[in-house]
């Protein structure tokens, strides 16, 4: 067996928090444990009772090696572009009728079907394992370890395990990350310590204790190979913003506000349009920031709206006071742009 220092802490402490075993085990009669019974024979003699007879036999319970990896919920994992730390989360649970370690890989999918009648088109990124350290049921950061195998996972017992990965920045709504995570059985016995790999028994049944694989085929795996895989993923929502810079003559020094030109002297209003698509994500503390050109002066007697709405793309005179003026640029920040929705931002500058 394999020591691996940096699990020691870890799977010690995995293997105290794991979901307890029943005591009448699902899994069946406990491997390597003996099954003893005994037959007594009476019988007589010219009527009268003779000693009896006796006789027993004993046999050593074969193990037999089973599994199940589930996703927990039925949804798809939904995600933001450049989001750090997304989970998706399964159970492991040992169906076997005796202790065993679990390998645990997690891999990425290479396109094609995803596990919500999806497709997968692109890959996470510094996909990692953890296990459920204090079985709260949630990933909780600095607490959950990170892990490569269960240790000691009973009969009939269950371990949470989070993957954990990070989405790329450039995601747009609808994109789909696939990942699957595969648990294989190893043999059990040695805490902190990964067990060897499992040999299934060939051959006519032993008077030890043999080994049977039992398991049925999971996402990406076959029957009998001591293993088990599901899928889930993770799809992004991502905010679809666009946006839009008008602007329209105020006023001019020759015409003031009727038919008025773009003139030197005259005043110029700016509108910014910020709009999120329908069926995005909200978009959050969006910044705008428009540099003046040296051409135009910037008119501070007027201010900067905020939150203003459009009709027919058209900029209204409305929204609420606020933003700032400094080093030659505009600025102002809109708390929230939903899906669906449009604001603006308005300031007035005068041409040289």
């Amino acid at each position: 067996m394999k020591k691996s220092g940096r699990l020691l802490g870890t799977v010690g402490v995995a293997a105290l928090t794991l979901l307890g075993a029943s005591p009448a085990l699902a899994a069946g009669t406990q491997a390597g444990s003996t099954i003893t019974n005994q037959v007594t024979v009476n019988f007589q003699v010219g009527g009268i009772n003779q000693t009896a007879t006796a006789a027993s036999d004993t046999f050593t319970v074969d193990r037999k090696v089973n599994l199940t990896v589930a996703e927990v919920g039925s949804t798809t994992t939904q995600v933001s572009p450049g989001e750090t730390g997304a989970v998706t989360t399964f159970t492991v649970t040992n169906t076997s009728n005796a202790t065993l370690d679990f390998a645990l890989a997690a891999a990425q999918q290479s396109g094609g079907a995803g596990a919500h009648s999806n497709t997968d088109n692109f890959d996470a990124t510094n996909v990692k394992i953890y296990i459920d350290s204090n079985n709260n049921s949630s990933y909780d950061v600095g607490t959950d370890q990170e892990v490569s195998y269960i240790d000691e996972l009973a009969a009939d017992a269950s371990a949470r395990i989070f993957v954990v990965s990070s989405i790329p920045l450039g995601q747009v709504t609808g994109d789909v990350a696939a990942v699957t995570l595969t648990a294989t059985g190893r043999e059990g016995g040695a805490a902190s310590t990964q067990g060897a790999a499992l040999t299934q028994t060939s051959g006519a049944n032993t008077a030890g204790m043999d080994t049977v694989f039992a398991d049925g085929a999971g996402a990406t795996d076959g029957s009998r190979d001591a293993a088990y895989s599901a899928k889930d993923d993770y799809t992004v929502l991502a905010s679809a913003l666009t946006v839009t810079k008008l602007s329209r003559v105020i006023s001019d020094p020759l015409n003031g506000t009727t038919d008025p030109k773009a003139i030197p002297g005259a005043t110029i209003e700016y509108c910014i349009v910020v709009a999120n698509a329908a069926g995005s994500a909200t978009a959050s503390s969006v910044a705008i920031s428009d540099p003046l050109p040296s051409t135009v002066t910037y008119s501070s007697g007027y201010g900067i709206f905020l939150n203003g709405s459009v009709t027919s793309g058209v900029c209204n005179e409305d929204g609420s006071a606020g933003g700032s003026y400094g080093s030659g640029t505009v600025n102002g920040t809109l708390a929230s742009v939903a899906a669906g929705e449009t604001k603006t931002l308005r300031f007035r500058a005068v041409i040289n």
